[in-house]
């Protein structure tokens, strides 16, 4: 009773009636009571009637009905259904829903009368709906796509096609960074300071752009990249070339190159190629719309967040300079990625994939027969 009565954590209404009960333990009357506890008479009589007759229990409030309720269930149940079809197959012309929006509709269909948004906003909630909300997607349209990836997991893991890869073989994924633009910010850039974030001046002035190549070597932890003035077979050989001549992939049994299926390395001709060119070079090609499986990305975003943005340079010089300093900083304390998506991951990804794809075909028949 005194912790419920001087808490510091315990409500107000709470700590009001213990102190009522304690102090009529106490032996004070009930017109002392209400002065030291500061409430009316009627407050500690009610309090101390309630306790001598149910206890502690009693000190807590009672069921109350609340006020009825304005809308019904149906009515709820009807502006959720509203809230999960996209606005165009309702016939309005809306990209997508927000509350006000969806509380307006409801109103025009005569589903409620007059209803907030914030409202609405309760009833979405209540089930996690945010239509307001949206995310990119794509579909796998390669029919290969489950033996490509694996293809690459496997290699992540040190496996080609069921042999573990020996000590003088290596994985270098391979990808180019499009378009790095040279900045040149009209005002300085100002340093942060005491309560204020970088400052970086909205105008500037276009210095050119410039492509990034990169290959990193996944097991080593090794980045090695240049600069061109534009990607596509000559640039990308030319990377190849600028690792597969030196140790350890010159003399190496294989090197396996895992690029994606852009235009500077797409198909058989880009595998005979590199072959030709280098016969312990191996080609492995990422499934269509899945460049998310090349390592390299993880090191490109890493450059965009660590060099690239803010974009502030003087000129491509500049550009070229930081890029090489980055790699040869990376270089230096750089450790593996701990890739973790393996195989059994890919299955269940499409097996989530594949439920989703029926569910909407589904969704889509439905619509279809009830038009």
């Amino acid at each position: 009773m005194k912790k419920a009565a001087y808490g510091h954590k315990t409500p107000h209404q709470a700590r009001v009636r213990s102190q009522i009960v304690l102090l009529a333990t106490r032996g004070r009357s009930n017109a002392r009571i209400a002065v030291e506890v500061r409430v009316h008479v009627d407050t500690v009589r009610t309090w101390r009637g309630r306790f001598a007759d149910g206890g502690l229990p009693a000190l807590a409030d009672r069921k109350r009905s609340g006020r009825p309720a304005r809308f019904t269930p149906v009515q709820v149940a009807e502006a959720k259904a509203l809230a999960c079809q996209l606005p165009a197959e309702t016939g309005v012309s809306l990209s997508r829903w927000s509350c006000p929006e969806l509380a307006a509709e409801l109103s025009a269909r005569g589903v409620t009368d007059t209803v907030s948004a914030s409202t609405v906003r309760r009833w979405l909630r209540q089930d996690a709906l945010k239509p307001w909300q949206y995310r990119s997607r794509i579909f796998i349209r390669d029919p290969d796509f489950r033996a490509k990836a694996q293809r690459v997991l496997d290699l992540y893991a040190r496996t080609y096609e069921g042999e573990p890869l020996g000590a003088d073989e290596y994985v270098v994924p391979s990808d180019e960074k499009t378009s790095i633009q040279a900045r040149c910010r009209c005002h300085p850039t100002l340093a942060p300071g005491r309560a204020r974030a970088v400052r970086v001046n909205h105008e500037y002035g276009r210095g050119g752009a410039v492509a990034y190549l990169a290959a990193y070597d996944v097991h080593q932890a090794k980045v090695f990249g240049r600069c061109e003035a534009t990607t596509g077979i000559v640039a990308f050989m030319t990377l190849v070339e600028q690792v597969m001549t030196q140790e350890p992939y010159a003399s190496a049994r294989r090197v396996f190159w895992i690029v994606d299926n852009g235009s500077s390395h797409r198909g058989k001709k880009a595998i005979d190629r590199l072959s030709k060119t280098f016969p312990n070079a191996v080609m492995i090609h990422t499934p269509v719309h899945a460049s998310w499986t090349n390592q390299i990305e993880i090191f490109f975003s890493i450059v965009q967040r660590k060099v690239v943005s803010p974009s502030d340079f003087t000129d491509l010089t500049q550009v070229h300079d930081r890029l090489r300093a980055f790699e040869d900083r990376y270089n230096a304390a750089a450790q593996p990625f701990q890739w973790r998506f393996t195989t059994s991951d890919l299955d269940d990804l499409l097996a989530r994939l594949d439920r989703h794809t029926t569910a909407d075909l589904h969704q889509k028949t439905s619509i279809a027969l009830a038009a």
